[in-house]
């Protein structure tokens, strides 16, 4: 009988793969503050080439990401120099847009880890990718393949290949997926500041062109004339040359951050940058650090003295989007912040005086966090001394035509299109939504129409089929509290402001008249507000 012999690991054995994993760990983290501190696509591009593909035994690489139909995938990053018979990433093949389901992005894309392929028996396959012959035909050998992703969502493939066998081993996959999961957020950053590049320059040519709007250079970027934006546009103009903290709210996609750039802009401190922060795309461990900055040798990883956030924004503003997503432990560091004005970085052995402004933004309801005891009351109050309320796309549909128009033109240029108009059926249709992804759903809604559009103008908008163009009731969520306010300052005013006796209020709403003051009191309902007829 054959017998299975135990597996004996050596101390030294033991004491080498200790140290393994200690390396790992101290090269990920390394790593992932590299890669959370790339601001843009050449900064990561730099770090590809220059780390991980040494780190993994790689010689080339590509980045892919799915594109916006959900159906292919494009190069986003790839190494644009190499001495193989043909280089890989200057042949069209490489920036062809190439369908998801190809056999081997689709595959990699829903493996648990990493995969690695010989690319010689890949070409067997009748079916391959035409870039796999490519890179083949170009001298790669083999390739590992790892799924990039973001919030859980897959976003791509990162593909490193050699021109060797035997060059990537399975002993890499868990390094290398923990690289590739901070990756995906990185990428993330990186795409929001090209947007933000975009819209700056935008601005500019706003700035100085014939869409100048009348309400100050600083809100040339807000497309739009309804009362709703120009309501916005008076509190840019009131709080812009003050150093008062603002807190910006509304649903996502309203422009949150372009109403921060408009009032940094406008603000004496616009000659510095505005540093931007999304605190819900920085992992938790590694937010304090990308905030504060740490010292030298403070925890495992930290090679380098690292200048965060605050100290970059000194002199400047600092806007912090997403701010609800913060842990209750960063907010009591924010807090001190807002009071003291100084920082400390993680290892430091002293304060460091700062001179931010902040603005911060969210879409969540903070005073019902703070109510759960998800925000602290404190830094709310802090917070919430010059607040913005940014209206939906549903609450200024007047302006529809004009950012229609507007975006009509931005990607008719970007793609070379000659496409300069709307049908009035088209328009009509945009006009019936109810905008659930409010002005950033319309920005995309229209850039795909341009691409599908033949002619000059477009004819047809593809609205989401799980969204109705028209809401036949008109229903409209609104909190209890507001309705409830509504309902007794109507009842108030037909009873012409009495509460209580005879043809009072209180005996209308079948209550005793303590309890309705109590309510009038808890809902702010004042004696002047009767005098409203």
């Amino acid at each position: 009988m054959d017998w299975k012999q135990p597996i004996i690991v050596s101390h030294n054995q033991l004491l080498e793969q200790i140290s393994q994993r200690e390396k790992e760990k101290s090269t990920l983290l390394y790593l992932s503050n590299r890669i959370a501190a790339a601001q843009k696509r050449d900064e990561l591009w730099t770090l590809i080439t220059d780390q991980l593909l040494s780190l993994f035994g790689g010689k080339y690489y590509t980045l892919c990401l799915i594109n916006e139909d959900g159906k292919t995938h494009s190069p986003f990053l790839h190494t644009n120099e190499g001495t193989i018979k043909k280089r890989v990433d200057e042949s069209p093949i490489m920036h062809k847009a190439h369908d998801i389901e190809d056999g081997i992005f689709n595959i990699a894309l829903d493996a648990d880890e990493p995969i690695i392929y010989d690319v010689k028996k890949l070409i067997r396959n009748k079916n391959v990718p035409p870039y796999i012959i490519h890179w083949h035909n170009s001298g790669i050998r083999e390739m590992m393949v790892t799924k990039i992703s973001n919030a859980n969502q897959p976003k791509g493939l990162l593909y490193l290949y050699a021109d060797e066998y035997g060059a990537f081993s399975p002993n890499q996959f868990d390094l290398l997926t923990g690289i590739a999961d901070m990756l995906g957020m990185g990428i993330n950053n990186i795409l929001a500041n090209e947007k933000i590049a975009r819209q700056q320059i935008e601005i500019d040519q706003l700035k100085g062109g014939r869409h100048y709007l009348n309400q100050g250079n600083y809100t040339a970027q807000l497309i739009g004339s309804s009362p709703e934006i120009q309501k916005i546009y008076k509190l840019i103009s009131l709080v812009a040359t003050a150093d008062s903290t603002v807190i910006i709210t509304g649903e996502t996609g309203t422009g949150k951050e372009l109403v921060a750039t408009a009032i940094h802009q406008a603000s004496p401190r616009a000659h510095q940058e505005m540093i931007r922060v999304n605190c819900a795309a920085i992992p938790a461990t590694l937010i304090e650090s990308e905030l504060f900055g740490h010292e030298k040798g403070s925890f495992t990883g930290a090679m380098d003295k690292r200048i965060g956030k605050f100290e970059q924004a000194d002199n400047s503003t600092i806007f912090l989007d997403e701010i609800g997503e913060l842990s209750l432990e960063l907010q009591s560091k924010l807090l001190r912040v807002l009071q003291e004005r100084e920082i400390e970085r993680i290892g430091g052995k002293g304060s460091i005086r700062v001179n931010v402004r902040i603005i911060a933004a969210t879409n969540r309801n903070l005073e019902k966090e703070v109510q759960a005891g998800r925000f602290r009351s404190d830094l709310y109050y802090r917070l919430n001394v010059f607040p913005v309320s940014l209206p939906s796309l549903r609450q200024r549909k007047e302006d529809i035509p004009m950012l229609v128009t507007h975006f009509i033109d931005r990607y008719a240029q970007e793609t070379r299109k000659k496409v300069t108009n709307i049908s009035q059926k088209a328009l009509n249709s945009l006009l019936n939504y109810t905008w659930p992804g409010n002005i950033r759903e319309l920005e995309h809604l229209i850039e795909r129409a341009v691409l599908l559009c033949t002619g000059t103008t477009i004819s047809q908008i593809n609205l989401p089929v799980n969204q109705p163009a028209i809401r036949e009731d008109n229903f409209e969520i609104i909190p209890l509290a507001a309705m409830e306010r509504e309902y007794i300052l109507k009842v108030l005013k037909i009873c012409k402001g009495k509460v209580s006796g005879p043809n009072g209020a209180a005996i209308m709403l079948g209550l005793p008249p303590t309890t309705l003051i109590s309510k009038m009191q808890k809902l702010n309902i004042k004696k002047e507000l009767l005098l409203v007829s």
